[in-house]
């Protein structure tokens, strides 16, 4: 090394927080639950359009189960309850549910 040579001190590495698991919200699909609750449950809980929650109604409906959005664990499951929720305030049997996200 050069006497002349200044040296500068590392820069200190910071830890990276890591993301939290996200988790799927889920909607399974019944056959008593009116289609427009389902959609009106959608638009409420999950903030979507009109269109967005008619398609992951009709999505539930033909394949029995389908995912309508993924969040960290606490808002997922805090949603899927609500949602479940609002449907047993009406006397159906309206069911979300949470999964991991692999």
């Amino acid at each position: 090394m050069n006497a002349n040579t200044t040296t500068k001190p590392r820069a200190k590495t910071v830890p990276r927080l890591a993301r939290p698991p996200l988790h799927k919200v889920i909607l399974l699909n019944d056959d008593y639950t009116p289609r427009d609750f389902v959609v009106r449950v959608l638009k409420a809980e999950f903030r979507m359009s009109e269109d967005q929650a008619h398609r992951v109604m009709i999505a539930a409906h033909t394949k029995g189960v389908c995912v309508v959005a993924v969040f960290i664990q606490e808002i997922a499951e805090t949603k899927a309850t609500r949602a479940t929720e609002a449907g047993r305030a009406k006397g159906y049997p309206l069911q979300f549910t949470t999964e991991p996200e692999e």
